[in-house]
């Protein structure tokens, strides 16, 4: 079993929260309330850069194609790379998602 560094009740609930969604939409209204815009749309960013990592673009092509730093990108390249896996799963999964919906 996974253990998070921080693990807590509070941080188990809100993931309980988030599973407990079940449309783009409910994900909207919930994370409207959550986060603000600039997080949100970080989150957004942060899964774009893993994505492009995990097709094996440069850091040059992802600041090319987002606008993100190669900075940054080396971060969340770090988190792709010798995290605990969840960027590859989640972007797995969301492969597997498109590809059943061809």
């Amino acid at each position: 079993m996974y253990r998070y560094k921080i693990q807590s009740k509070e941080i188990d609930d809100l993931f309980e929260a988030i599973l407990s969604l079940e449309t783009v939409e409910e994900c909207y209204r919930f994370f409207d309330d959550l986060c603000t815009i600039n997080e949100l749309e970080a989150f957004g960013q942060r899964l774009k850069v893993a994505k492009l990592l995990h097709e094996k673009f440069t850091y040059q092509e992802i600041e090319k194609r987002t606008g993100i730093s190669a900075a940054t990108t080396s971060k969340i390249s770090k988190s792709y790379v010798y995290g605990p896996g969840g960027y590859k799963m989640v972007i797995d999964r969301l492969n597997k998602l498109k590809g059943s919906k061809k």
